[in-house]
C-alpha cells in the first residue's frame, strides 16, 4: 500500500467545503473513532460530533464536525455533515460563551430532553476548545 492516497471530501447542505489526498484520516462516530487508511473495506457510518483529523506526509489539518454520515469506498472518503469547521474558524471565546449559556439553560431546564439537548450543546462546545487548542500546540 506504500504511496497510495485516499481522497477525502467534506460536504455541508451549503457547499463543498473539502477535497484532498490525505495518507490517513480519522473521524468521530456515533459509537467512537475510525481510522482511515488507504484499501480500507467500504462501509457506511454514522458521524457523531467532535474532531476530523487529515493527515497528509508531516501535516495534519483538524476539523470539528457535527454529525452526518461517512462512506468509505475505493479509497475515497465522504464526509456529509450538517456543520464543520476548520480548527483556525473556532473562536474559544465564543464557543466558551456558548457553553456557559447551555450551562445556565441546564440549571432551568425542566425534563430528559431539555437536560440531553443542553448536555449535548456543552459537549460539542468542549469538543470545539479542543480542536482550538491544537492548534496553539
Amino acid at each position: 500500500m506504500a504511496g497510495k492516497e485516499i481522497h477525502c471530501m467534506i460536504v455541508t447542505p451549503e457547499r463543498a467545503l473539502l477535497d484532498v489526498k490525505a495518507d490517513f484520516v480519522s473521524v468521530p462516530l456515533y459509537d467512537g473513532e475510525l481510522g482511515v487508511l488507504p484499501g480500507r473495506a467500504p462501509m457506511i457510518g454514522r458521524l457523531g460530533y467532535g474532531e476530523l483529523r487529515i493527515r497528509k506526509g508531516s501535516t495534519t489539518q483538524y476539523l470539528y464536525v457535527d454529525g452526518g454520515f461517512l462512506q468509505v469506498r475505493d479509497d475515497t472518503v465522504t464526509v456529509l455533515t450538517s456543520r464543520a469547521m476548520f480548527d483556525y474558524h473556532i473562536t474559544p471565546d465564543a464557543v466558551r460563551q456558548s457553553m456557559e449559556a447551555a450551562q445556565a439553560a441546564l440549571k432551568k431546564a425542566s425534563g430528559t430532553e431539555a437536560q440531553e439537548t443542553h448536555r449535548a450543546a456543552q459537549d460539542k462546545a468542549r469538543a470545539q476548545l479542543r480542536i482550538a487548542a491544537k492548534k496553539k500546540s
